[in-house]
C-alpha cells in the first residue's frame, strides 16, 4: 500500500474528531455518534482506495453507516480491509470526560480479524515485553514477566484496567501483587496503545472488553513493534455460531498479534476528541480556528507520526446553532 495513504487517513479521522468535539457536553451521544460517522464517510470518498469495512457498526440492517461490508473510497488503488470506530467514546463525549478518540485501523484485504461484535479478553505490552506473555498466565506470573521485561520494580509497575464489576478480582489480584492500577471508563482501544509508549508510563493491559475495539487496538500495537494477545468470550450458542460463521472453526482459540492483523502492511490513525493520555482534545480557538492532535503509524516501517493541525471550519457544514439547540 501506498505511504501516502497514512496522511489521508488522518485526514479521515480530523473531521470526525471536529464534527464530534462540537457535541462535547451537550448529553448527546447519539448525535455525537452520526456527527463522527457522518464526517468519515465523506472523507473516505476522497481517498484513492477500494476498501472494504470489515469492523464498523453493524450489519446493514443495524448501522446505517460504516456498516461491515460496505465499500469505501473512491475504488481505485490499493484493496484494503478497514476496521472503524467513527468515536470510540459516544459516553465520553457526551458527558465531556477524557480520552474519546476517532480511530480507524486499515490493513491489506484479508489481513484483519474479522471479529463479531462480543466480548473479548485482550492483553497488550510494548515492545520490551513482546514475545513473553501469554494470555492464559496467572496476572501475577505476566506481572513479574512485564516489570523485568521494562527494568521496573514490581512496586513501580501500573496496570491498566477498565473499571467494570468483572474485572474486581483482577483489579484485587493486581494490588495484591503490589503492582499499580491505572482505571479508565469507556474506550479500551486508547488503554492498549498507551502501553507501547514509553512517556505514558504505561506498561501492561489486561481485561475484557469489545472484540472489535479489540483488533482495531491490535493494530495499532503492531504499529508500535508492542504485542497483544486476544480470546473471543461468547455468551451463548448464536454468538458461538456468529463466530464460526466469520471463519473462526474455533471460537474460543488463543488469538496471536499474527491471527488479529495478518500483515506488516498495516496503517492506524487516531485523533483526540477529548483530553486523553494519548492525544489531546479538539480546541476550538476563537472565529473559524480549530486546533487537532492525532497520530498515525504504520506497521511496515515503524513510522509514527503526531500531527497538531489548525483547520479553517469557515463555508463547512459544521453544525448550525439550530442543530446544536
Amino acid at each position: 500500500m501506498e505511504r501516502e495513504l497514512a496522511l489521508e487517513l488522518v485526514r479521515v479521522t480530523e473531521a470526525a474528531a471536529v464534527r464530534s468535539a462540537q457535541w462535547m457536553g451537550r448529553g448527546k451521544k447519539n448525535e455525537a455518534d452520526d456527527a463522527a460517522t457522518t464526517a468519515m464517510r465523506t472523507m473516505f470518498d476522497s481517498i484513492s482506495m477500494d476498501g472494504t469495512v470489515v469492523i464498523g457498526e453493524g450489519e446493514l440492517d443495524e448501522a446505517p453507516m460504516l456498516y461491515i461490508g460496505e465499500k469505501l473510497g473512491n475504488g481505485n488503488g490499493p484493496a484494503v480491509d478497514i476496521a472503524v470506530d467513527p468515536l470510540e467514546g459516544t459516553n465520553i463525549v457526551a458527558k465531556g470526560h477524557n480520552n474519546a478518540m476517532t480511530v480507524i485501523a486499515v490493513a491489506k484485504r484479508g489481513a484483519l480479524l474479522h471479529a463479531p461484535d462480543m466480548y473479548m479478553e485482550k492483553i497488550a505490552v510494548g515492545k520490551h515485553a513482546k514475545g513473553k506473555i501469554n494470555i492464559d498466565d496467572p496476572i501475577e506470573k505476566t506481572i513479574d514477566i512485564v516489570a523485568e521485561a521494562n527494568n521496573k520494580r514490581i512496586q513501580d509497575l501500573t496496570v491498566i484496567v477498565q473499571e467494570r464489576p468483572r474485572h474486581e478480582q483482577l483489579i484485587d489480584r493486581i494490588r495484591a501483587k503490589g503492582a499499580r492500577v491505572k482505571l479508565f471508563g469507556d474506550g479500551d482501544v486508547g488503554a492498549s496503545i498507551v502501553t507501547c509508549l514509553p512517556h505514558t508510563g504505561i506498561d501492561l493491559f489486561v481485561g475484557t472488553g469489545g472484540a472489535p475495539e479489540g483488533v482495531i487496538s491490535a493494530a495499532a500495537v503492531k504499529c508500535l513493534d508492542g504485542d497483544m494477545q486476544a480470546r473471543l468470550v461468547p455468551q451463548d450458542a448464536t454468538e458461538i455460531q456468529r463466530c464460526m460463521d466469520m471463519g473462526l472453526e474455533n471460537p474460543t482459540q488463543l488469538l496471536t498479534m499474527d491471527d488479529l492483523v495478518k500483515s506488516e502492511d498495516a496503517f492506524f490513525a487516531a485523533t483526540g476528541v477529548t483530553e486523553g493520555e494519548l492525544l489531546q482534545g479538539v480546541k476550538f480557538l476563537g472565529g473559524d480556528l480549530v486546533e487537532t492532535d492525532s497520530i498515525v503509524m504504520r506497521a511496515k516501517t515503524k513510522t509514527v507520526r503526531f500531527i497538531k493541525a489548525n483547520h479553517h471550519i469557515n463555508n463547512k457544514p459544521y453544525l448550525t446553532s439550530t442543530e446544536l439547540t
